[in-house]
């Protein structure tokens, strides 16, 4: 046994696992938060349906700053991934043993609500791992390499599956088959990553999982750390400007891949899988991650508070795609493309200036607590808006629910000029932490 632990790696080349430990922890929210839409609607769920029970499913990432302490008491960050890994593919076999059955809804929810856990469990001890395996300069090097990995893993969850589906269901002609065959390889290629990881991953001299404190003290210093954060100067406003900024976008994005896959009867576009597969999930996707790429560059320039105002514009202005493409029902899909392009551009682009006012607002001696307890914040923002969504479009149509999203843009452009920012803030800065690159936090 002791010359087993002697030969443990503390080090091993970083390029053997940080784009595969990015690229598993991108697949799982995306399959959580965008492919069960999907999936969903093309079992028949109405849209009502869909936006409440996938909604539900960012309460994991809402309440996750209540256990991410410990994650990092017990046990150690790197006995976390793996495990973590192997549950969310036995999450997705489950899934895709259940699909092809009566009880397919209930017992494949409860399925999702287990990968949503397990899923931002693994965020919490990968983002630490990061850390802990790396030292500042390797840290600062790899940070672009693990968001263009998270991207991949967009582009494969909500592009390349999606597609892989909708030409399964044309070549079988039976939808459950289609996405239970589907959710069988995602769950294989789980099992590969656990394999992998387990094998690859080094074993930091800090990752020990142990700490000097008793349970007494952590919850002490739990508490301390909450009553810091409710306490900071302006934390109204703060908390008032994290759940309303993407107001708009979180009841958007539950719709849009209904909207897409929906008849010209009923006001959609009547989409194939496929096809929306490219349009949502790979072009769009794409233009997202330029769209922040962009938006991280000019924001490094001059700053949060100078782009603020531009950023605000650039979430919220460019919705009018969807009404566009409501209203006109092109039946080319070049225009369909550019529509979802613009928007996602925009999203991206003005997607920027949030996570940079939620690095802002967490600075401080708790700045690592403090910004992830925002990011609870931040899913929540996103999860209630998206429980009303689907039942506010049935009312309304579509037409009339992109009308609703562009007066549900008001709401964020009237915070702005209450927003006080330090004008230096942002300015290519080299101590931010870590955790503002993280790519979980774009959807």
């Amino acid at each position: 046994m002791t010359e087993k632990k002697r030969v443990k790696k503390t080090t091993r080349n970083p390029w053997a696992w940080i784009p595969t430990l990015y690229f598993a922890e991108g697949l799982p929210y995306v399959a959580v938060m965008s492919v069960s839409v999907i999936m969903y609607k093309r079992f028949g769920l109405s849209n009502t349906e869909i936006a409440l029970y996938t909604s539900w499913l960012y309460l994991p990432w809402v309440i996750k700053p209540f256990w991410s302490p410990f994650v990092d008491i017990l046990k150690t960050k790197r006995w976390w991934i793996v495990s973590m890994q192997l549950l969310i593919g036995a999450g997705l076999a489950g899934i895709a043993f259940t699909l092809p059955t009566p009880f397919y809804l209930q017992a494949s929810l409860a399925f999702f609500w287990l990968m949503a856990f397990s899923s931002a469990t693994h965020d919490i001890a990968a983002d630490g791992f990061y850390m802990l395996a790396l030292d500042d300069s390797q840290q600062s090097f790899f940070v672009g390499i693990r968001n263009t990995f998270y991207r991949f893993a967009s582009i494969t969850g909500q592009g390349l599956l999606v597609i892989l589906a909708g030409s399964l269901e044309k070549s079988t002609a039976n939808i459950p088959l289609s996405w239970s065959i589907t959710f069988f390889i995602l769950a294989g290629l789980f099992i590969a990553f656990f394999a992998w990881h387990r094998f690859v991953l080094p074993y930091p001299a800090e990752d020990t999982g142990k700490t000097v404190h008793t349970p007494k003290m952590v919850l002490i210093e739990f508490g301390k750390t909450f009553e810091s954060f409710f306490t900071k100067k302006g934390i109204g406003l703060a908390i008032a400007f994290i759940l309303i900024y993407r107001l708009a976008e979180a009841m958007l994005v539950k719709l849009t891949y209904p909207f897409l896959l929906d008849g010209r009867e009923v006001g959609g576009l009547g989409l194939s899988t496929q096809d929306a597969g490219i349009a949502y999930g790979t072009v769009g996707v794409i233009a997202l991650t330029l769209g922040g790429i962009i938006g991280g560059i000019v924001a490094s320039r001059k700053g949060l508070k100078y782009w603020i105002w531009p950023m605000a514009l650039s979430i919220t202005l460019p919705n009018l795609a969807y009404l566009f493409l409501a209203i006109y029902q092109p039946e080319n899909f070049f225009w369909v493309n550019v529509a979802v392009a613009i928007e996602q551009f925009g999203y991206g682009f003005g997607f920027t200036a949030y996570m940079l006012y939620l690095i802002y607002f967490s600075q401080g001696e708790h700045k690592t607590a403090h910004y992830s307890i925002c990011t609870g914040f931040m899913a929540l923002g996103m999860m209630l808006p998206g429980m009303a969504a689907g039942w506010i479009q049935e009312q309304l149509g579509y037409q009339h629910f992109f009308v609703f999203i562009m007066i549900a843009t008001i709401p964020t452009l009237l915070l702005i000029p209450f927003m006080k920012i330090d004008k230096e803030f942002g300015k290519a800065k080299k101590d931010a932490p870590s955790k503002e690159s993280t790519g979980q936090e774009y959807d």
